[in-house]
């Protein structure tokens, strides 16, 4: 009966230190003695050639470098989108759950108020100049307060209207739901301008429903527990149900699905840079090293060895998800 247990925590070790390694490896990679430009003698070298352990490509970039730098390129977007989409998606299911379609109403004068500001905001738009574009966001503010004020003056429009969140966010899941990922990612990134943010902010956009559904369902669980009512009925204000009650209990569902949500988006970047879209061509990345296999169909290190780093990182994020409580007892 412990050989599985003991097994589960090697690969449990084996999995944390492939990420530890992946990590260090990317942060210290200006440190370690790779090669800082192609070797134009040694292009499509094999692996074990002098100074270069794991081959060249083509163009004649270090292997092992690119791998290195491409475990970077998973820090700087794939990483930084999981956490943001787990965030918004944690915000809009939480709210979608907790409100519903009645529990959240805000005067009329308000609401009328926040869409002169954006109808400002999408028709003026940002200044051109410099200066002026630091002070937008104030004179928005500014508009929008005041707005406020002037529309809070009419008896009729201080009555509280219920927003119906739950049906806003469900729709906005359904219709991103709908729509082939791959697709919806390939059709913006095609039509923008390369750049890290833009694609940290495309993959959150394609994720943030996964975790909002999730927080959403946990959510009208919770709400139904006994001691939910009880904090209702002492008085605790939302803002503290929510941090002290809400969030902790539903938190524990969406950190199972974190570590598979940055296995598939670590996947559809690998696959935008295969393409040849959504990152900047000088920023090196797994996809592109086996997008450069295509030029050299018989180098076989140009494939397995950025297939084994994919296939290493997804195990290792498989072993971060929680055992069963039959395993941990």
């Amino acid at each position: 009966m412990r050989r599985p247990h003991q097994l589960s925590r090697w690969s449990q070790r084996l999995g944390w230190s492939w990420l530890l390694l992946l990590v260090a490896a990317a942060l210290l990679a200006d440190l370690l003695p790779l090669p800082a430009f192609p070797d134009l003698l040694h292009t499509n070298a094999p692996p074990l050639t002098a100074g270069h352990p794991l081959g060249t490509d083509p163009q004649g970039h270090d292997v092992l470098g690119s791998l290195i730098y491409g475990a970077r390129t998973v820090l700087l977007v794939s990483v930084p989108a999981t956490l943001l989409a787990t965030a918004l998606g944690m915000a809009l299911g939480g709210a979608a759950g907790f409100w519903g379609n009645t529990g959240l109403r805000l005067p009329l004068a308000t609401l009328l108020a926040g869409g002169v500001a954006a109808l400002l905001f999408v028709v003026a738009g940002a200044p051109a100049t410099s200066s002026l574009a630091a002070w937008w966001p104030v004179l928005l503010l500014s508009a929008s307060i005041l707005a406020n004020r002037l529309l809070f003056r009419k008896k009729w429009l201080q009555q509280p209207v219920a927003l119906p969140i739950d049906t806003w966010v469900s729709a906005a899941i359904v219709a991103l739901a709908a729509l082939p990922r791959l697709v919806v990612v390939l059709v913006v990134a095609a039509a923008t301008e390369p750049s890290t943010l833009t694609l940290t902010a495309l993959l959150t956009l394609v994720l943030w429903p996964v975790p909002a559904r999730l927080m959403r369902a946990e959510t009208r669980r919770i709400q139904q527990l006994p001691y939910l009512e009880a904090a209702r009925a002492l008085g605790l204000p939302t803002y503290s149900i929510l941090l002290h009650h809400v969030l902790p209990n539903s938190w524990r569902v969406l950190r199972v699905s974190l570590p598979m949500n940055l296995a598939v988006l670590i996947g559809l970047e690998t696959t935008l840079s295969f393409l040849g879209v959504g990152l900047p061509p000088e920023l090196p990345s797994w996809g592109r090293l086996l997008a450069a296999s295509r030029l050299a169909a018989s180098s076989w290190w140009l494939i397995v060895f950025p297939a084994v780093a994919l296939l290493f990182t997804a195990l290792a994020l498989r072993q971060l998800l929680p055992a069963p409580k039959a395993e941990r007892n």
